[in-house]
């Protein structure tokens, strides 16, 4: 047996490999559409950082879906000074479907932040994410369904080259930069440009929308892990960042996905406590239920703010298996690997959020969006050039599922939108949006 000094070592040894962001997705409205303030956000955060039972390390990063804050043309969104307030570390995102003159906006909140809180900024930026589901819009099943413009492989990588001139010699020119996108996007050949461009590759990935295969809870796991290994055999040993992923608490049966606080619970076991201290992760969501409960509704609290979740979130009676080839991998928060994937939408008019349920997202259309709360259900056929097992995905407004593609055919993914966002007059809206489980599990086998 070890002696007890020997374990403390190693403990942390492990607990240093295992350090990891560990938060959750937050919009820039509530789902009235008003705009969030400095003290919502900083009220927001503190009670993530603070919810009862949480694993080791807490939720104490925030992913963003644009610089600008709500109810501006330009103005840095309020979260940047109550995440600094709050030690909060932020995926900070930028709206890119909206076109050059809305992203030239986000470029000046970006320079603007920089310029306004410098140093304080410097350890506390996980990232920058240029854009949330581009890719996805601009495919047959995003033009079909009438999405927002999307944006193109060249385009966000021409963004991705102006945010990095932008941040060249300031207090975020260490910051990794990444695209958020479905499964699908990923492991399509014609936007092998945006992979190119990427220090990182976030994935957005919900079994729930999965309905063409067989979504039960107890095939989440397995579907979430395919759409790991199809998403990290296409991307070129880039670290694999998990954006979104959830279960809703409530809310309408998609397939055999049935929505219920015990099925969430079982998510969150098998899916998220593997994740939790060794994967970058942003959970969907906190709280989606403010002031309205949207359907389907994914927040771990209900409408009132508060540190009670609505289940367990201790990880506790977990038991964290060994990693397949297809699943997460142990790494530091500036490498972090493994993911998810999928195949979603966002919203017409707007950016997708939980005005009316579903995962986040920050879009806009020039003129600004309309809250909408239409659920349809779409299908398109998307090229590959990555062998992958069948799959899906989720992601901002949307999630979807698919069969699977291949090197040489196509396969078929559907999603189902969920809603728009409220957005800014400029178009840039936004939805309402660490020694884990891992370590404990290690340390019991070492112990005995």
């Amino acid at each position: 047996m070890r002696s007890l000094s020997g374990l403390v070592a190693l403990a942390a040894t492990f607990s240093s490999t295992l350090a990891a962001y560990q938060g959750f997705n937050y919009g820039s409205t509530f789902t009235s559409g008003a705009a969030k303030t400095q003290s919502d956000f900083e009220a927001e955060f503190k009670a993530a950082a603070g919810l009862v039972g949480a694993p080791a390390g807490g939720f104490t990063s925030a992913r963003l879906y644009t610089m600008v804050q709500g109810g501006t043309a330009s103005e840095p969104i309020s979260a940047i000074p109550a995440a600094i307030n709050t030690k909060t570390s932020l995926l900070l995102g930028m709206w890119a479907s909206a076109g050059d003159a809305v992203f030239a906006n986000e470029l000046q909140a970006l320079k603007a932040t920089i310029s306004k809180y410098g140093s304080n900024l410097g350890g506390l930026v996980a990232g920058i994410s240029v854009g949330s589901e581009d890719l996805y819009r601009i495919s047959p099943t995003g033009i079909l369904n009438g999405e927002n413009p999307g944006a193109s492989p060249e385009t966000i990588a021409r963004y991705m080259k102006q945010v990095r001139d932008a941040i060249s010699g300031t207090p975020l020119s260490g910051a990794p930069i990444g695209h958020v996108d479905t499964w699908t996007a990923w492991v399509n050949g014609s936007n092998q440009a945006v992979i190119d461009s990427c220090d990182w590759i976030g994935v957005d990935a919900y079994p729930y929308f999965q309905s063409t295969q067989s979504n039960a809870i107890e095939n989440s796991k397995s579907l979430f892990e395919a759409a790991i290994g199809a998403t990290k055999g296409a991307v070129n040993g880039k670290p694999v960042w998990v954006t979104e992923t959830g279960f809703p608490v409530s809310g309408k049966t998609v397939g055999q996905a049935v929505p219920g606080l015990k099925n969430a619970q079982a998510y969150w076991n098998d899916v998220g406590c593997p994740m939790f201290g060794s994967v970058n992760v942003w959970w969907y969501t906190f709280q989606d239920a403010a002031p309205a409960t949207p359907n389907p509704s994914f927040g771990v609290i209900g409408s009132q703010l508060t540190t009670t979740p609505l289940f367990d979130l201790s990880c506790k009676k977990v038991v964290i298996e060994p990693s397949s080839s297809s699943s997460l991998v142990v790494s530091s928060p500036s490498s972090q690997a493994g993911a998810s994937s999928s195949g979603t939408t966002s919203s017409p008019a707007g950016n997708p959020t939980d005005v009316s349920g579903g995962s986040p997202g920050a879009g806009g259309g020039a003129g600004g969006g309309v809250p909408s709360s239409q659920l349809s259900l779409e299908t398109s056929t998307v090229s590959s050039t990555a062998s992958v097992p069948s799959g899906t995905g989720s992601g901002s407004g949307g999630s979807g599922s698919g069969s699977g593609i291949t090197n040489t055919g196509s396969g078929t993914a559907s999603s189902t939108p969920t809603n728009p966002t409220p957005v800014n007059q400029n178009g840039a809206g936004a939805n309402s949006g660490s020694m884990g489980a891992a370590f404990a599990a290690m340390m019991a086998i070492l112990v005995l």
